[in-house]
């Protein structure tokens, strides 16, 4: 994901840039997120600066500016993209099978390099807006995405009509953020089981 080292993208701020699904605007892009990511890890959200972002990134300070406008929305974005990549939704053909696969890819998530750092980062500074807006929209695109796995478990009659996607995916995926930040002990297998065992008693049909 590193393209680090170019020096890309450099017209003036008044200029309304082309979008473009690929080449050079796609790899300024991913530059410009993984090193978002990168420095929030080392740095924190609060040691941040969009001036650090560029150098590592090997951009202009306008060509992030231009198109994420703030640093939270940049903040935001990364970290959506973090979580999305490589992490497709579940499609098992059992609720228990997508619930396991969906803990998993979390711990996983959540076990990388600088994530605990984020997540208490986005915690302890919940007081500012921008701070906040962005792990809203962390928060609603994870949200929006598992809930396919939920509507496929009630089309096939594992979960209830009307039940509250969200609700299920909190109770799954709690316990693993909690350990995450409060506990000291590794999210292990056994552990997802589990999270996955819990859920499914609390929401899944009687067989």
């Amino acid at each position: 994901m590193n393209q680090r080292g170019r020096d890309v993208d450099e017209e003036p701020v008044a200029r309304v840039p082309r979008k473009r699904t690929g080449g050079r605007s796609a790899r300024v892009r991913e530059a410009v997120l993984t090193a978002t990511l990168d420095q929030v890890a080392e740095h924190g959200i609060e040691g941040l600066t969009i001036g650090d972002v560029a150098a590592r990134a090997g951009v202009a300070e306008t060509t992030i500016y231009r198109r994420w406008g703030s640093r939270t929305a940049l903040i935001a974005e990364a970290v959506t993209e973090l979580a999305a990549a490589g992490n497709p939704m579940p499609d098992t053909g059992t609720l228990r099978g997508d619930l396991r696969l969906l803990a998993e890819q979390i711990a996983q998530l959540i076990s990388g390099p600088g994530i605990a750092r984020l997540v208490g980062t986005t915690i302890a500074l919940s007081a500012d807006p921008e701070v906040a807006a962005a792990r809203r929209h962390f928060w609603e695109d994870r949200f929006q995405r598992s809930s396919q796995v939920i509507g496929r478990a009630v089309e096939r009659g594992e979960l209830p009509e009307g039940v509250n996607a969200r609700s299920v995916i909190e109770t799954l995926s709690a316990p693993l953020y909690f350990r995450l930040l409060v506990g000291d002990e590794p999210l292990d297998s056994a552990f997802i089981a589990r999270c996955v065992d819990d859920t499914l008693t609390l929401y899944a049909k009687p067989v």
